[in-house]
């Protein structure tokens, strides 16, 4: 009898939801609040890559955002924002979505982002690896205004050929047992 006596007050907050302006997502809030208050409209987010080269050269590469990205086999990426963010983090996986092992160093200005990933072991060639930036903690990561940007996912393809896997040893002779 209880249990049915709550039930109406479990739809209220599901009913003020859908009514409420405030349920809004924040993005679009803030953005409208920015255009009514006549700030600067947030810019939106974009990234660019770039791997260091075995000869110590950089070079940058070209985001395919629908396919995977070639890159060549490194041991150094460099991730740029345009815009400098908050909450945030940017990490490699493998094609088995293990974390890759790097010292990362991030340098942020007023205008941009700049994060440096030194991997422990070079990229492997013919393997496809997954650069993710999301929210460090909380919800999304956002821009110094506080817009709340969109986690991205970039899948790179490495170039070369896998390396094939050595042959399975045979088995040596039995070795007889002594009584």
């Amino acid at each position: 009898m209880r249990s049915a006596a709550l039930l109406p007050l479990l739809f209220v907050p599901l009913a003020c939801l859908q009514q409420c302006p405030a349920s809004a997502p924040a993005t679009e809030r803030t953005l409208a609040g920015q255009a009514d208050a006549g700030l600067p409209a947030a810019e939106k987010l974009t990234l660019s890559l770039h791997e260091r080269l075995v000869d110590g050269g950089i070079e940058a590469v070209e985001l395919q955002p629908h396919n995977r990205t070639p890159i060549e086999p490194t041991r150094e990426l460099e991730v740029s924002a345009n815009v400098p963010l908050h909450n945030y983090r940017i990490r490699l996986f493998d094609e088995a979505d293990r974390a890759m092992v790097s010292d990362d160093v991030a340098e942020s200005s007023d205008q941009r982002l700049d994060y440096r990933i030194s991997l422990h072991e070079s990229l492997k060639p013919g393997h496809r690896y997954t650069l993710v930036l999301d929210a460090q903690s909380g919800s999304a990561v956002s821009d110094p205004q506080g817009v709340a940007q969109p986690d991205r996912r970039l899948e790179l393809q490495v170039s070369g050929d896998r390396e094939k896997a050595p042959p399975p040893r045979k088995p040596g002779p039995k070795k007889r047992r002594r009584r």
